[in-house]
């Protein structure tokens, strides 16, 4: 028989900070809080084992676990001298969720579980304030009918509302033990009439009603998001943390917080945080009550006249300060902790690992290796590679207009414009027709994740520092404007309204949530620079990689750009993009039309100049680094034109007949282009081809290191070769292409030939192919599609089902396939190296800027990565930490 749950308290425990994929992450920080002597309520944690037994059980729970839940609660009424459904003094519980990863929000919570009509009364005796009892019990009866009983939380909030314009009052704290005694009255109505049945009494029917309520909550739909969002499996499962209450509702004396041991938006070391004096934990996160600052020096930046813990409570505020410090060198983390005072007693409610944004989570790394407590290659392995990319993102031009028309909390830094959308079913339909948003809610909740994840920034008109909005939109990389005050919404009317200005649904707005200013219409914006922290640990990554970093990159400007981000060269130009500018189509298209390889060599004649500066351009730009450039790939009916109107218009502006115009088109008409007449087929039914965009390669070659005094070696790629032969015939015309500009130019050319690898035969001939090829580069978007019979255009329509439903672990288009077209590559690189020891080895699809691929390419042995310009830090540091583990691996 397996234990089924852990107890904790009294400074000890049964489990400790390593049991995390056991008790879930906030259950092993309790415990481990417990065993560092800190002062925790007493309570015990049932298993993720649990959760995964009640769902592979049709939802039953294991036979031992009644008897285990109740020596726990026995336990818990020992150290604190209650009784579980005592009538006279009454033991009151909360129940939390607390998976494995942390989920904020995503999880349902139950707080002061135990009271009833009868123990309410013990508990106000006890106490010796009713008002306290009772406003307990009606946050009792608001949770637990939501979470468990499926009614919906609005209908006890309007009862509230109205009773407070009944009693002419604002604010919860005006009212007094009677009010909250006639709104449990109510309270338990509407629990009636919305449920069918009476709140429930029994403390052991609630108890257990909250725990299948937290199991259950693991598949809700909101948390199923977050999973999906944040790759979180759904084997994990979450276990349920039932603790003894600590009150922070019981007057003056009592209060209740959250905070961060270094700020999470910046990094800056100092103690962070919002607290609200007489209130339980979900009035701070809720946005109910605009929380108060933790220290003096908050409160007077934000220029509040609440006052800060430090000044209301300095006693509560000097041990939370020793904790703090304490916490943050046990765990060599920033940390996240809730706490609640009662009666002028600190109690700590979970410590975590805190979110952090990008820019934070660098300078915490940075500082961390500084202070000795982590080693610089931990501070690699901090960072989430991905998260990088909330520090490519524009900010507003210091020098553009500013039409400030609000400021709240600057609740996440970053720059987003938009236009308004006042709900997350118009934000998804706003992303899916191409159209950027700014999400404007009252307040968020869980069930707005997926809004906030398709919009480009948050807005909202309540909510503090660590409300819902600004702790998912930091984790997300988005900008947050919170706690706006002064904002009006009216979600029927569909309108914003603020100082006289009202906006409606469609309207631009333009969110700043580095100052917390909301701004009428589009704002200029300026490119980041990437500077400090970000060049320390970069500095330290680039140090422990092994393999080389480039980008994909076509143009001069994201030549220019993947360089300032740290790029090793050009691992893929597409020359097909050169094609469309200005008068080069006109070129292409006489190309295409005409009738001999004569008239095709006079078109391309026109292109060559053009062809011959373009890679000139990126040859100087990369100052002698490498430029590998893919010879023509795409058919050539994607040049035409394709309506009855810009046929009239290409046919007239050409001087050609319509009737020619679509007999070409009609002959280079393809059911499925994507296999058709396209990449090394065009070079080899045209030779001409190959042979201008060669010349033009290495007349640029040489024209660069001229101009530049450096060496040029370019790298001739030739795609969707799936035999040796092919790869040979073109590379004949390269070659003679290549010496003909020699003896021209008189001088040297240095160059290599290869092949992208891009077909499943491909990479099985590698060897082969690796007779005569220098270099591969492997194409894994045409790999995937190829290997797995998938279309990249059409496959959205299942893919989602698909790792929804577990055959695919992740888009395969997003990352890469390891087992399947993986294995290819793997066959491709084992072969072509026999062949060819020194072969130069690369990836070019997409999969170069992915994480998880990238630790695959380090895997199978690759010399470099390329992506697009804007993921080279990320794919830097991503190479940098599978170089990490790589070694690690290795020394096991």
């Amino acid at each position: 028989m397996g234990k089924w749950v852990y107890s904790f308290g009294d400074g000890k425990a049964e489990g400790q900070s390593s049991m995390r994929n056991l008790l879930g992450g906030k259950g092993a920080n309790l415990a481990e809080m417990s065993n560092l002597g800190l002062p925790v309520p007493p309570g015990f944690t049932i298993t993720t084992e649990v959760c995964t037994a009640y769902y592979d059980n049709a939802q039953t729970y294991p036979a031992e676990l009644k008897a285990e839940v109740a020596a726990a609660l026995e336990a818990v009424g020992k150290l604190t001298g209650r009784g579980f459904g005592d009538p006279k003094n009454p033991l009151l519980v909360s129940v939390r969720s607390g998976a494995r990863a942390s989920m904020p929000g995503m999880m349902d919570t139950v707080l002061n579980l135990g009271l009833n009509d009868v123990t309410v009364e013990a508990l106000a005796e006890g106490a010796g304030d009713p008002r306290f009892a009772y406003d307990s019990y009606r946050r009792f009866i608001t949770m637990y009918s939501n979470v468990v009983l499926g009614v919906e939380h609005h209908a006890f909030e309007e009862a509230l509302e109205h009773y407070k314009d009944e009693k002419g009052v604002s604010l919860d704290t005006e009212l007094g033990a009677d009010d909250w005694k006639h709104l449990v009255g109510r309270y338990k109505a509407i629990v009636k009439a919305e449920h069918g049945s009476d709140f429930p009494q029994g403390a052991e029917d609630q108890l257990w009603g909250a725990i299948g309520a937290v199991f259950d909550s693991w598949m809700i739909p909101r948390a199923k998001k977050y999973r999906e969002l944040n790759n979180i499996p759904e084997s994990w499962g979450t276990a349920v943390n039932v603790q003894a209450m600590v009150f922070g509702n019981m007057g003056d004396t009592s209060a209740t917080g959250v905070a961060f041991t270094r700020n999470p938006s910046t990094g800056e070391r100092a103690l962070y945080g919002e607290f609200l004096i007489n209130a339980q934990g979900e009035d701070v996160v809720a946005g109910i009550r605009t929380p108060q600052d933790i220290t003096e020096k908050a409160r007077l930046e934000a220029k509040s006249d609440k006052p800060s813990m430090e000044r209301a409570m300095p006693d509560s505020y000097a041990e939370l300060v020793r904790i703090y410090g304490l916490l943050e060198t046990h765990y060599r983390d920033m940390q996240d902790m809730e706490f609640t005072i009662e009666s002028g007693k600190l109690w700590m409610l979970q410590t975590r690992n805190g979110k952090r944004t990008a820019k934070a989570a660098l300078r915490i790394a940075v500082d961390l290796a500084a202070e000795g407590l982590i080693t610089q290659e931990e501070a690699i392995g901090r960072i989430e590679p991905a998260a990088l990319d909330q520090l490519l993102h524009p900010t507003i031009d210091p020098k553009a207009e500013r039409k400030v028309i609000a400021s709240g909390l600057p609740a996440s830094p970053g720059a987003a414009t938009g236009e308004i959308v006042f709900n997350s079913e118009d934000a998804e339909a706003a992303r899916k027709a191409e159209r950027k948003c700014i999400l404007v809610r009252i307040e968020t909740s869980p069930e707005d994740i997926h809004g906030m994840h398709a919009s480009e920034g948050i807005l909202t008109t309540r909510g503090g520092m660590t409300s819902h909005a600004a702790v998912v939109a930091r984790g997300m990389g988005k900008p947050c404007v919170s706690g706006c005050g002064t904002v009006r919404v009216d979600y029927k009317a569909g309108t914003l309204s603020v100082a006289g200005t009202v906006l409606k649904a469609g309207d631009k707005i333009t969110i700043d949530g580095s100052t917390g200013q909301v701004l009428l219409g589009e704002v200029a914006m300026l490119e980041p620079s990437l500077s400090g922290e970000f060049a320390t640990l970069m500095g330290w990554a680039d140090a422990v990689r092994t393999m080389k970093v480039r980008t994909n990159a076509d143009t001069p400007t994201d030549a220019r750009a993947a360089r300032n981000f740290g790029a090793e060269g050009i691992g893929l130009c597409r020359t097909e993009h050169m094609f469309f500018e200005g008068d080069r189509i006109v070129a292409v298209r006489e190309m295409i039309l005409a009738d001999d390889a004569e008239g095709r060599r006079s078109a391309l004649a026109k292109i060559l100049p053009y062809q011959r500066q373009d890679f000139a351009e990126l040859f100087t730009i990369m100052s002698g680094l490498p430029v590998t450039i893919r010879l023509l790939d795409p058919p050539l009916h994607e040049f035409l034109p394709h309506t009855d109107e810009e046929v009239r218009d290409v046919a007239t502006s050409m001087g050609v007949s319509e009737d020619k115009l679509r007999r070409r088109m009609t002959e280079l008409h393809e059911f499925n282009p994507m296999l058709g007449f396209r990449g090394c087929r065009l070079a080899i039914a045209f030779p001409e081809i190959a042979e201008m965009q060669a010349r033009a390669i290495f007349e640029a070659a040489v024209q660069a290191a001229e101009e530049t005094g450096e060496p040029v070696t370019p790298e001739v790629m030739v795609p969707l070769v799936f035999t040796k032969m092919e790869f040979d015939i073109v590379k004949a015309r390269i070659d003679a292409m290549a010496k003909a500009v020699s003896e021209e130019s008189g001088s040297t050319i240095a160059y290599q030939v290869g092949t992208m690898i891009e077909l499943p035969r491909a990479a099985l001939r590698a060897g082969d192919i690796a007779e005569t090829a220098e270099f591969f580069s492997f194409g894994t978007n045409d790999l995937t599609q190829t290997a797995l019979g998938i279309s990249r255009d059409d496959a959205a329509t299942f893919l989602g089902a698909y790792t929804q439903k577990g055959i695919l672990s992740a888009d395969p288009f997003i990352s890469i396939d390891q087992e399947g077209v993986g294995e290819l590559v793997r066959i491709g690189v084992e072969r072509g190296r026999a062949v060819r020891p020194d072969i130069k080895l690369g990836i070019c699809g997409e999969h170069g800027g992915d994480p998880a691929s990238i630790g695959f390419c380090q895997d199978v042995g690759l010399d470099y990565v390329s992506c697009s310009p804007y993921r080279v830090p990320i794919a830097r540091l991503a190479a940098a930490q599978a170089a990490l583990a790589a070694r690690d691996t290795k020394k096991a």
